[in-house]
């Protein structure tokens, strides 16, 4: 098998071949195929390709599945924020009950940096080096200014909707010098709480502690982080005319265009990435044995969406560096199971 064609994942009309690596000794007679260093550094590459303050989209290149979900794993549970983690509640005469709304409370994403912040051990005192607090204290009241008739609840009551931007951060020690720059507050300022009529009121105190994802969701940093192998579509002989329309509409919009070759309408691959792999075009017997369509196994276009408690670009740095710590765990552990066998003997 070629060096290119192991590399590859094959989509059949009915199955997908070729899906295990290979990069392990005695693969193939008289090859070798082991991990090498020198190889790998040639090979290993990461292309960003589009930033927004919430989203990164990036090519992770020249390493196994087991890596590239190992990353996928860290970003979703391994990488620290701050978060709601305890509800002290004064009052609470709303229709939601007490640990409901605290656990709505708890899945705001609070905008902190975590690194400012220490781990806050069992049974110990919050301190402002370890704990953030909030305030909520809301009240329902009619709205005497509205139109007699008035049958929307946001003219009709004042606080009828209570939301996000309304915890209101209470600065402990020397919090407001240090987060002077940036004061603490939620991400998002319109993520609806909960629902208040005349009367009822909520008052409760907050406090945010650090945390990971593997504990509770409210601490994973991210919305989704997923990667997907790399689309490749292959002509192997020219697809022309009508063919060639009927090419084009197999594929999402922008993968393939029909262009113009000597008078003659051709099909064109223009961006493989944008495929999703549908094998609509395995379906028409015309396009048979003129057309493969593969996966690049390692090559890994990466999504990842912040909550917007990190940008994503510090996200993906935070968790190469839990990795990299992960793999010096290992490698100690390794060399101190070695060297006991080595006593042993």
């Amino acid at each position: 098998m070629a060096l290119e064609d192991r590399n590859r994942v094959v989509i059949l009309e009915d199955r997908v071949e070729n899906v295990s690596g290979a990069e392990f000794p005695m693969s193939f007679d008289g090859q070798e195929t082991a991990f090498n260093m020198e190889s790998f550094k040639d090979s290993f590459d990461i292309k960003i390709i589009r930033v927004t303050p919430t989203d990164i989209e990036f090519d992770l290149i020249g390493v196994d599945a087991s890596i590239a979900n190992a990353l996928r794993r860290v970003l979703i549970a391994e990488v620290p924020t701050m978060a709601i983690e305890k509800v002290y509640m004064i009052n609470n005469t709303g229709i939601v009950q007490d640990e409901v709304l605290a656990h709505r409370l708890g899945l705001i994403p609070i905008k902190a940096d975590p690194n400012e912040f220490l781990w806050k051990q069992e049974g110990s005192v919050p301190t402002d080096q370890n704990t953030i607090v909030f305030r909520l204290d809301v009240t329902c009241d009619s709205n005497r200014a509205a139109e007699p008739g008035e049958t929307d609840p946001k003219k009709k009551y004042i606080n009828s909707a209570v939301y996000s931007n309304q915890l209101i951060w209470d600065p402990k020690g020397d919090q407001s010098v240090r987060f002077e720059a940036n004061p603490i507050k939620p991400v998002h300022d319109e993520i609806l709480i909960t629902k208040l009529r005349p009367g009822q009121t909520i008052s409760c105190e907050l406090h945010c502690e650090k945390g990971v994802g593997k504990d509770h969701a409210k601490f994973s940093p991210v919305a989704t982080a997923s990667y997907r192998l790399l689309p490749e579509i292959q002509i192997l002989e020219d697809i022309t005319g009508d063919d060639a329309e009927l090419f084009q509409s197999c594929f999402p919009p922008g993968v393939v265009e029909v262009v113009q070759e000597r008078g003659v309408r051709k099909a064109k691959v223009v961006n493989s990435r944008k495929d999703t792999v549908s094998r609509e075009v395995l379906r028409h017997k015309q396009f048979e044995g003129k057309v493969r369509l593969t996966r690049v196994r390692n090559h890994f276009i990466f999504n990842v969406e912040s909550t917007g408690a990190i940008p994503p670009e510090t996200l993906i740095s935070q968790a190469l560096d839990v990795l990299i710590e992960k793999c010096d765990i290992s490698k100690t552990a390794l060399a101190a199971a070695v060297k006991s066998g080595d006593e042993d003997e």
